[in-house]
């Protein structure tokens, strides 16, 4: 998948202008440091069967990628944040979610490195 698709780039080129390459860098590896937090609150959440943990776990990684530029990591949060479908399926959108945002933070550093 491409850059583009991943990446809301005008958010990120705003970023570029006010901001140096190397405060982008940081706040990606943040970003990908905390994702991994958000993923496992959400995997407890599934593990508990908790709805209302699901929820909040989900709506904080939302904010999150929404604020790195993640729009496709943010678009799968706005489609399961409430979801209230069964558990097994609420783990499968877990692994769906944990290889977009993966995709989305390589896309990221390919969108780094063309700056």
């Amino acid at each position: 998948m491409g850059t583009i698709q991943h990446l809301d780039i005008a958010l990120l080129d705003g970023y570029l202008e006010a901001l140096d390459i190397d405060v982008l860098a940081q706040m990606l590896d943040l970003y990908q440091q905390q994702s991994q937090v958000y993923l496992s609150d959400i995997d407890n959440a599934i593990v508990k069967t908790d709805q209302k943990d699901w929820q909040e776990q989900c709506h904080k990684m939302k904010g999150s990628a929404a604020s790195a530029g993640l729009s496709q990591v943010r678009e799968k949060l706005i489609a399961i944040e409430k979801s209230t479908q069964d558990w097994p399926i609420k783990a499968a959108h877990l692994k769906t979610l944990t290889l977009l945002n993966q995709q989305a933070i390589d896309a990221f550093k390919q969108w780094l490195s063309n700056q």
